[in-house]
C-alpha cells in the first residue's frame, strides 16, 4: 500500500475547510484502501464530504460523497493534467454557510494546489 500524500487544511471559505489528499492506485481495490486509510484518522472521517476522482488502467471512476459534481470537477483537472493511476480526495468540512458555486472553485483550488504539489515536490 502506498502512503497517502496529505496536504491538510489548504483553505477556508465561509467557514468551510478544505483538504487535499491524494496516492497511486491501480485498481479499485486500490481507490477503497486509500479511501479507508484516509477515514481511519476520526477528522477526515468525520468531514462532510470526501469528494474523490481517479483515472486507472480500466477507465475514470468518481464519487461525490453529497458535494454534487464535485467528483467530476477533480476528474477533469486530472485528465487535463494527464494524471493517471492516482486519486485525489478533496476533503471539506461545512462551516455553516452555504457557498453556491464557489464551492467548484474551491474544489477547483484544493486539486489545483495538489497536481502542483505532486508535480514539483519539495
Amino acid at each position: 500500500m502506498t502512503a497517502i500524500e496529505r496536504m491538510g487544511v489548504i483553505l477556508t471559505d465561509r467557514g468551510s475547510k478544505y483538504a487535499v489528499s491524494g496516492a497511486p492506485v491501480a485498481t479499485r481495490d486500490d481507490v477503497d484502501a486509500v479511501l479507508q486509510e484516509l477515514k481511519s484518522d476520526k477528522s477526515y472521517a468525520k468531514a462532510t464530504h470526501n469528494t474523490w476522482a481517479a483515472v486507472l488502467p480500466t477507465g475514470a471512476l468518481k464519487a461525490d460523497d453529497g458535494e454534487s459534481g464535485a467528483g467530476m470537477v477533480i476528474l477533469r483537472m486530472m485528465e487535463r493534467a494527464e494524471l493517471e493511476g492516482h486519486v485525489i480526495i478533496v476533503t471539506r468540512w461545512y462551516g455553516g454557510k452555504k457557498l453556491g458555486g464557489d464551492r467548484f472553485r474551491r474544489v477547483q483550488d484544493a486539486t489545483r494546489a495538489y497536481l502542483d504539489h505532486i508535480a514539483s515536490p519539495s
